[in-house]
């Protein structure tokens, strides 16, 4: 009997060890949250932002006239553009700390296009019941079948080979765990997709920052 107790208490503690936190990942869930993810403004623009549109819930003041929906016709396929949280344990934590959560998902198709389809982020460097963490969207055209996760999406997106897009950062109260259920991503905002510009580009900028830096000192 003595032993079989320590065989549980054990397991306990291992299960406790490896525990971790839990949200709601869906960007749509009615009277809650309802955000949209859209596609490229077009075929290889660095046009971006972020924010919530009249239909959106919260409602916000965002224009996404142009815009097209994942998941919608002439737009990027729903079935191809995958989505994973990014997460890190504490309120307001820089961008830079924030790792991926599993699991990934894909989008949805008709009247729920630009939403994904739900499911329960487990967030690998948060511990339940939490009493915050900062959290953010990420989602990226995985057509070409090459990134099946944002580790290998962002390099790509860097590297101007792929369009993708993150929400912005927002802090979730009571991680989900034992005590804590499952929370929902108040807070978040639409966002759409975008081709980073060529690295070149950056370049001739910076080289032509420095020549114009050089031509002033000259004429000093």
């Amino acid at each position: 009997m003595k032993k079989l107790a320590l065989i549980t208490l054990a397991l306990t503690c291992a299960a406790g060890a490896f525990a971790q936190g839990t949200v709601v990942f869906n960007n749509r869930v009615t009277g809650t949250v309802i955000t949209h993810v859209y596609g490229p403004l077009s075929q290889g623009s660095s046009v971006h932002k972020t924010g919530n549109g009249t239909g959106d819930t919260t409602a916000g003041t965002t224009d996404w006239t142009g815009f097209t929906l994942v998941g919608t016709s002439g737009g990027l396929r729903a079935s191809t553009t995958f989505s994973q949280l990014l997460a890190a344990n504490g309120a307001g934590q820089a961008e830079s700390a924030l790792l991926p959560s599993l699991p990934t998902t894909t989008f949805r198709t008709g009247a729920a296009s630009g939403n994904i389809v739900g499911t329960t982020a487990t967030l690998g460097n948060v511990p339940p019941d939490a009493p915050a963490a900062t959290i953010e969207m990420a989602a990226w055209d995985n057509s070409s079948g090459l990134y099946a996760t944002w580790a290998q999406a962002s390099i790509a997106w860097n590297a101007g080979l792929i369009a993708a897009g993150l929400s912005g950062p927002i802090t979730v109260n009571a991680i989900g765990g034992v005590s804590n259920p499952a929370q929902t991503l108040n807070g978040l905002q639409s966002f759409n997709l975008y081709f980073v510009p060529e690295p070149t580009s950056f370049a001739l900028a910076g080289l032509g920052a420095a020549a114009m830096l050089i031509f002033r000192r000259r004429k000093q």
